[in-house]
């Protein structure tokens, strides 16, 4: 990763406003597909992703409303900047068709999100030594492409 690559893209969206009202939450390259996802998020069609909640490390960066995150590309370049503007965590299960939607991927159907997801989560949770089910609370997070 060029952290100066993505410092000075950082540093440049911050060119004409005051720094203490932006606050950088997370450098994100997305898992599965990092280029076309990305991509979607630069175009304006994903506006929402969700992540594991579980499997987040005690230590680790977890999104916050009001967040601005340095979107990058597979090869780890930035591509865009987001802004979170809604967090919830609900089980897997429960997650709603609106969301599905938002995340931009594919069909926009829940029944092809939750197929897509069930098999990259049963996947992170074999990888982290444990079973994936449909219960499993999942960090849903919506946001808006600022940069």
């Amino acid at each position: 990763m060029d952290k100066a690559k993505i410092k000075k893209y950082w540093f440049d969206f911050l060119k004409n406003k005051n720094p203490l009202d932006y606050p950088l939450g997370d450098i994100t390259i997305f898992g599965g597909e990092p280029d076309r996802l990305a991509k979607l998020v630069y175009n304006g069609t994903k506006t929402a992703t969700t992540s594991s909640y579980a499997l987040y490390e005690p230590t680790e960066y977890m999104p916050e409303v009001g967040d601005y995150n340095i979107i990058l590309d597979g090869q780890e370049n930035p591509l865009c900047i987001t802004k979170t503007l809604v967090t919830e965590i609900i089980p897997f299960n429960l997650v709603s068709a609106e969301h599905a939607y938002h995340e931009g991927e594919d069909s926009r159907t829940l029944a092809e999100w939750r197929q897509v997801h069930e098999d990259f989560f049963t996947k992170e949770y074999q990888e982290a030594g444990m079973k994936f089910t449909t219960d499993m609370p999942c960090l849903c997070e919506v946001f808006e492409r600022v940069y």
